[in-house]
């Protein structure tokens, strides 16, 4: 069972088979979201979607970055990534059109950010996640 399916802009199809949530400032205690802080979140999330989830290729969708105040402090202008983070892991058939479909699925671990804690599905999925270059970075294997 699915949670949902997403039609990526290629047509292909995928399906949301787990995902995870956390908010994506939750536990910070100091300072204020800027570049640095925003890379580590970033490249954080997609170690982390590495470690969890080693049995597949992981890929890190570019979240956008808003700045609301210009001024800033010692470590430049606010910018701030949306509110949540995912770790999602995602199926759709083969990507190689040789294997036998029964028998042959591929698999891709995709970490990103989005502005609510809603479900992505069907063609309402932010358009950076409906964008994933699939064929390239998904990995098939067999049931």
């Amino acid at each position: 069972m699915s949670l949902s399916h997403i039609a990526l802009s290629s047509g292909r199809s995928i399906e949301l088979t787990e995902l995870r949530m956390s908010t994506t400032y939750g536990g910070m205690l100091e300072g204020y979201p800027c570049r640095r802080i925003n890379d580590m979140k970033a490249s954080g999330l997609l170690r982390q979607a590495e470690r969890e989830f080693s049995f597949a290729p992981v890929h890190l969708v570019p979240p956008t970055r808003e700045y609301p105040d210009q001024t800033g402090g010692a470590f430049g202008p606010v910018e701030v990534l949306p509110s949540v983070t995912c770790i999602g892991v995602f199926v759709s058939t083969a990507v190689n059109p040789e294997l036998d479909a029964v028998l042959h699925r591929s698999v891709l671990i995709v970490a990103w950010f989005q502005a609510t804690p809603e479900i992505p599905s069907g063609q309402d999925a932010d358009p950076a996640l409906r964008g994933i270059r699939w064929d390239e970075l998904a990995q098939d294997y067999e049931r």
